[in-house]
């Protein structure tokens, strides 16, 4: 079981890595697009139509990844208040009742997500031509990521393993450097 775990650690800190990547990447492309298009706008006297759709792409996309960093990094809501008052025992239950209540939602925006992307796969998503279930992807892909990262928190606390600190986003992309 602890091999398992070991594993499952390993590979979540890959795509932890891999998320915060590509959701600082899509905030700078977005920023960027945004920008071209005030320029476009105010300077040339002209308008990119592909901008406003692409930029709620990127958007969505650096929110889900960035939230299912914040799951990975322990960064999630939780019951913070409560730990102070109570004894110290009670602080591994309610972390654990907070990683459920994460597992369920993050559940839920897996197989939604998936449903709508199925259910607008067919239709097409003006000015950018991509299908429309590419509106719905990232819904998806934060929600297993999220429910991958929060497993690993559950299946270290049922197994007695202290879930350790994990470096924040800033030491991860310090050490990158």
């Amino acid at each position: 079981m602890q091999g398992s775990i070991a594993a499952l650690s390993r590979l979540n800190s890959w795509l932890c890595r891999i998320s915060l990547w590509l959701a600082g990447t899509g905030l700078v492309a977005m920023t960027i697009i945004v920008f071209a298009q005030v320029f476009f706008r105010y300077v040339l006297n002209d308008s990119l139509l592909w901008v406003e759709p692409v930029a709620i792409l990127l958007m969505s996309w650096f929110i889900f990844l960035g939230s299912a960093v914040g799951v990975h990094e322990s960064f999630h809501m939780g019951f913070d208040v409560l730990l102070f008052f109570l004894p110290e025992s009670a602080g591994t239950w309610l972390r654990a009742l907070s990683d459920f209540a994460v597992l369920a939602f993050s559940i839920g925006m897996s197989v939604y997500g998936w449903q709508l992307m199925a259910k607008t796969w067919d239709s097409t998503l003006p000015v950018i031509r991509l299908p429309g279930g590419f509106a719905y992807m990232p819904l998806f892909a934060g929600g297993v990521l999220m429910t991958l990262f929060v497993l690993e928190h559950l299946l270290n606390r049922l197994s007695g393993r202290k879930v350790e600190a994990e470096p924040d986003a800033e030491d991860i992309l310090m050490t990158e450097a």
